[in-house]
């Protein structure tokens, strides 16, 4: 995995049209980018998808990134995520309506093979978010692992959606701040 500055140079030249730096931040990313894509969307067809248009979209906005406002990864997890989350709204087959346990499925903790093959960095990020209030863990697994959007977030903990948008935000700090970041 490369550095939070290696990825900023490679967006930066991405930015200039360089199809080498592309090629190298797409095979550096593309794993973890996949893989959110792929929990909110579960089907691994949507995900390639998904994929293809967020690469397209972060070739076409890489001058627009702004590494002070956040990370490389984040940059680009947003991105992905809400294309995924666009495409789960827009789905006919099965609304959330009709399944709304699907969408409540927030491990705790993952199985114990799951955790044997986590890097540390993914370690660290859930040891942080074990540090959270529950009802706040439970936000953001919702938010970022599942891809519910903030108004759902509302319903669900009945508050309204500019509290929601508060509490993620203070829980983020809180987690980057355990993180170092």
């Amino acid at each position: 995995m490369l550095t939070p500055a290696e990825l900023v140079g490679l967006i930066e030249a991405v930015a200039q049209r360089d199809q080498a730096a592309f090629e190298r931040l797409y095979g550096a990313t593309r794993a973890k980018l996949y893989g959110i894509v792929l929990r909110i969307l579960r089907r691994q067809d949507l995900a390639e998808e998904v994929i293809q248009e967020t690469y397209v979209k972060i070739w076409n906005s890489a001058g627009q990134f702004n590494p002070t406002l956040s990370s490389p990864i984040t940059w680009m997890a947003s991105i992905a995520r809400n294309r995924a989350i666009d495409i789960v709204r827009k789905k006919t087959e099965a609304s959330l309506e009709e399944e709304p346990k699907a969408m409540e499925v927030a491990a705790e903790s993952p199985d114990p093979l799951a955790r044997r093959e986590m890097t540390e960095e993914l370690k660290r990020l859930l040891e942080c978010i074990g540090r959270l209030e529950p009802d706040r863990q439970r936000l953001v697994l919702l938010a970022y692992y599942n891809g519910w959007s903030r108004e759902q977030l509302a319903e669900k903990f009945a508050a309204p959606v500019n509290t929601v948008k508060t509490w993620l935000r203070r829980s983020m700090l809180d987690i980057r701040q355990c993180l170092g970041l």
